[in-house]
């Protein structure tokens, strides 16, 4: 029991000792430093609103530049953790051949610190819901599980990917096309109620999609309860448990896949 106890703790300096130098990595060299980890959702969000809440205007929703804003920053996250889990294990090959501990932390330790840009960028949001007049709904409590539910998500692909990338090179550029697809496929830019006016059933099956099930959750519970959910769409709020339970099995085979190669990463990257 006492050595476990060790190697648990040992583990866990491991754990934050790599989040620390991930987060201090990404933005060495640059003028800005830890700013970007803001600007950058915050750019793409100046981009998006004025081009689809100015020009097309797509924002018939309420407080539709904070409901943009939200969207931006769940979906940075996702696409944060994914990417930068995806390459872990490729870039810390030196650190795989010198030390023997487990593997899922080189995984963890990149979402974890996505999650820390994540925390940084929703005081951005809160600062625009009080600029907006934005008041919280008693539903708010619930922003903290779309949150986990998105972070499992994140979780097991970037368990997967980062398996993958270490037998095959190209998982990253088909990945990148993937999540440029799965961008426009999600209600980030546009309410998922143009979709319903065009076909309620596409709109159906968007939302069995966790990550626009998560970010309309969100959006619902801190922002206005007009905004389409899987309960709403469906009128049945048991529907839930599809995405949901998509996001369970997408982390176990993830963390399968992942435990089953994890004994070849050193020989291989």
């Amino acid at each position: 029991m006492k050595l476990s106890n060790i190697f648990s703790r040992r583990n866990r300096i491991l754990l934050r000792e790599l989040v620390i130098t991930d987060f201090k990595l990404r933005y060495q060299g640059s003028v800005l430093g830890y700013a970007w980890s803001i600007l950058k959702p915050l750019f793409l969000f100046a981009i998006m609103y004025v081009v689809f809440g100015m020009l097309i205007k797509l924002g018939s929703v309420e407080h539709y530049s904070v409901y943009l804003l939200l969207g931006i920053v769940l979906w940075t996250f996702f696409s944060e953790a994914t990417n930068q889990g995806m390459g872990s294990i490729v870039g810390r090959g030196d650190l795989l051949r010198k030390i023997s501990f487990p593997k899922y932390i080189i995984v963890l330790s990149t979402t974890i610190s996505a999650l820390v840009n994540l925390m940084l960028n929703l005081t951005i949001v809160a600062i625009f819901m009080l600029i907006n007049g934005v008041h919280l709904n008693v539903s708010a409590w619930m922003l903290p599980l779309y949150i986990v539910e998105i972070y499992v998500l994140a979780l097991g692909l970037a368990s997967l990917l980062s398996a993958l990338n270490v037998k095959y090179r190209d998982t990253g550029h088909i990945w990148e096309i993937i999540m440029q697809a799965a961008f426009y496929a999600t209600p980030i830019i546009y309410p998922l109620s143009i979709v319903i006016d065009k076909s309620e059933i596409a709109a159906k099956f968007i939302m069995m999609n966790p990550i626009a099930q998560a970010i309309q959750g969100a959006r619902y519970s801190l922002i206005t309860h007009d905004t389409a959910t899987v309960a709403s769409l469906f009128k049945n709020g048991w529907y839930v448990l599809i995405p949901i339970g998509i996001v369970i099995i997408i982390f176990a085979i993830g963390a399968s896949y992942f435990k089953k190669n994890s004994k070849y990463f050193a020989e291989n990257v």
